[in-house]
């Protein structure tokens, strides 16, 4: 314990002060240990980083994996018809609570859009978003989650492949070489996959290609300085613009769904809670992506996520009990095991090039 100091004036030095030297004390505040010092954290949880990391590891894998399983429950299972509608109200769920989170809890500070051109920017990546979206839990009415998540473990094949078309960026031979097995194991997969369905099939992998064409046009669009934005606020901006794009759409193709739902909570009024834990869940995925990132780092979320597609496909095969074949689970291995040495790969190839 560090004791107070006391400071007194010299006799003289300032007439007009009255108060009485005695009254003249300063405290000086106890220096904290230095594992105090270095651990912010401590002030606002109250457990160590290291619990705090592995309860946002947890957390991000029940909200991916969740919204997953939620999903398909929805479309299959629980007869809701409506893919456009429900990722509408992804959006809008997204749109309150980045809003509540940036304004309200200042996770992150709030960002401004500075010009149309920026504005347009964003909008195109709204739309290709949409697009990716919507075509991943269409695929789920049709596909199940296993071989779902299957084809989505191929986003880094059509990430090389936009990256070399669009901005012709060239990875090296082992970079490419690792992709094979990527692509082989689907191909395995999709043999052998005894729910199979072509449709189902092909909207999937459009929405892998779309989350892979986002991902290199934002890179492109959003490369300045002044322009980029933060992923929570990005969100902020995105989700809204999607929320509008999709509208359109789902009136025309699902008709008014909206009083379809509200007629169905009448009878169900479990719906209502199944559709706003949806959407909340939704949420949490890019929330907790965030989090993962400012707690590990980026590298540990593409591990993650590498692993999520293996986990996934598990629980809900023990959920749903769709069927699985030896080859089917050989071929998502391979795809696995290919994602996993094209991250080496490229990080290798990183440290080459610096």
């Amino acid at each position: 314990m560090v004791e107070a100091q006391t400071w007194t004036t010299r006799r003289m030095s300032n007439p007009r002060l009255d108060t009485p030297a005695t009254d003249l004390v300063l405290d000086v505040p106890v220096t904290p240990p230095g594992g105090v010092r270095n651990n912010t954290t401590s002030t606002y949880f109250p457990f160590s980083p290291n619990v705090l990391t592995a309860l946002i590891v947890a957390s991000w894998y029940l909200s991916n994996i969740g919204v997953l399983l939620l999903n398909k429950y929805l479309l299959s299972f629980y007869g809701f018809r409506f893919p456009i509608f429900l990722t509408m109200l992804h959006m809008l769920s997204c749109t309150a609570y980045s809003y509540a989170a940036i304004n309200f809890l200042e996770l992150v500070p709030f960002q401004h859009i500075h010009s149309k051109r920026q504005f347009f920017k964003i909008l195109a990546l709204s739309a290709i978003f949409c697009f990716s979206v919507v075509c991943g839990n269409t695929s789920l009415r049709y596909l199940p989650v296993s071989f779902n998540q299957a084809i989505g473990a191929t986003t880094p094949f059509f990430t090389a492949i936009f990256a070399f078309v669009i901005i012709c960026n060239k990875e090296s031979a082992e970079v490419y070489l690792a992709l094979l097995p990527v692509v082989f194991g689907i191909v395995l997969a999709s043999n052998s996959e005894p729910l199979f369905h072509l449709f189902g099939f092909l909207i999937c992998v459009g929405s892998t290609a779309g989350r892979a064409l986002k991902s290199v046009v934002q890179g492109i669009l959003l490369t300045s300085e002044a322009e980029k934005l933060h992923s929570m606020n990005l969100l902020l901006y995105m989700a809204p613009m999607a929320a509008l794009i999709l509208l359109p759409f789902t009136l025309y193709i699902e008709g008014n769904v909206a009083a379809i739902t509200a007629e169905k909570a009448k009878g169900d009024p479990f719906i209502v809670f199944l559709l706003i834990g949806n959407a909340t869940v939704a949420y949490l995925v890019n929330l907790t992506n965030f989090l993962v990132t400012k707690y590990t780092s980026a590298l540990t979320l593409q591990v993650l996520g590498n692993a999520k597609a293996a986990v996934a496909a598990v629980v809900s095969v023990l959920i749903f009990r769709n069927p699985v074949t030896v080859m089917g689970m050989t071929g998502f291995a391979v795809t696995i095991m290919g994602v996993g040495l094209y991250s080496e790969a490229k990080k290798r190839s990183k440290i080459t090039t610096h």
